[in-house]
């Protein structure tokens, strides 16, 4: 089982009880709170570590490697907290590769990744575009920016994983994390073909797993990194590659759930909420269990979840 341990300060986790508040569950002795969600179950200590395991840890670990009162740190004070394979500043400023993806938290829909190709001279425009990260944007100015940066003909490459090939991956002992990366991959090898001699001073990810398990990833599909390739939490926040690849992956994956919920007759939401339970609950009623194959990952715990609701 996938698991994660970070440490962090006591206010933090203090504000992670409380987030968690509508998920805790028996806490252990020793720990200050445990919670579960769709994605892992949370453990934290008064030590000041916090595990997380299961399906998905490193999308709920991902919401918290940079507590709120540190949204926007400076880069020498985040280089403290990462490893070798942390991209200078300069990167931002240079031709570079940014690479992201979306969906994974959500239990309807695919995954999608999405890298872009950024030169020095672009930047001024994207930011004009509003290009930034998309968790600051609306899904609609999302869907609305993917579309410019087709206009504008910003070399990137898409990949989208849809749900029965991710549930047959997974049922064959693929993790999320594993999916995640051969995606990225698959998408920058993808964008290098397009670009060709074109410089580049660099490949950024944003970081969804420890580098050396990216790697680790890539080699039982006997495929190895780039060279200059670099990984960061939050990179979205720092480079507009990373955050076109961003919204192109968001305005993607809210295409294929607009899709998928025309499909099925059935407005889909996003997220993991209760209100996922319930809708998981009326396909099975008006539908089957086997179409949850077709719209859903289905080794996320609302699956189970949702019996009360049948």
């Amino acid at each position: 089982m996938p698991q994660y341990v970070q440490v962090f300060s006591e206010q933090t986790i203090q504000s992670m009880k409380q987030y968690y508040a509508s998920h805790i569950t028996n806490t252990p002795q020793g720990a200050v709170f445990q919670a579960k969600t769709a994605n892992a179950v949370i453990t934290a200590y008064s030590s000041g570590k916090v595990l997380f395991q299961g399906a998905s840890p490193e999308v709920e670990a991902d919401k918290w490697l940079l507590n709120k009162d540190e949204r926007t740190p400076k880069i020498e004070n985040l280089k403290k907290k990462t490893h070798s394979y942390a991209p200078k500043e300069a990167l931002f400023h240079a031709a570079h590769i940014g690479s992201d993806e979306a969906g994974t938290g959500d239990y309807f829909g695919p995954i999608t990744v999405a890298c872009t190709y950024v030169q020095p001279k672009d930047i001024p425009e994207l930011k004009k575009m509003g290009v930034k990260d998309s968790k600051h944007l609306t899904d609609n100015i999302i869907v609305e920016i993917a579309k410019e940066l087709a206009i504008r003909k910003i070399p990137y490459s898409l990949l989208v994983m849809r749900n029965e090939k991710y549930n047959r991956l997974q049922k064959q002992g693929w993790s999320q994390g594993k999916m995640k990366a051969m995606l990225h991959h698959h998408a920058i090898q993808s964008l290098l073909k397009k670009i060709g001699n074109a410089p580049l001073d660099g490949i950024l990810i944003d970081q969804f797993c420890e580098p050396n398990v990216y790697f680790n990833h890539l080699r039982t599909e006997n495929e190895f990194v780039n060279n200059q390739t670099y990984f960061m939490t939050k990179a979205e926040s720092y480079s507009i590659a990373v955050a076109a690849g961003s919204i192109i992956a968001r305005a993607s994956f809210v295409r294929e759930m607009d899709l998928l919920s025309e499909k099925l007759g059935i407005p889909l939401p996003k997220g993991a909420s209760d209100k996922v339970d319930r809708t998981i609950a009326t396909i099975i009623k008006n539908k089957s269990a086997d179409t949850l194959h077709t719209c859903a990952k289905v080794h996320f715990a609302n699956t189970k979840k949702a019996t009360k609701y049948l």
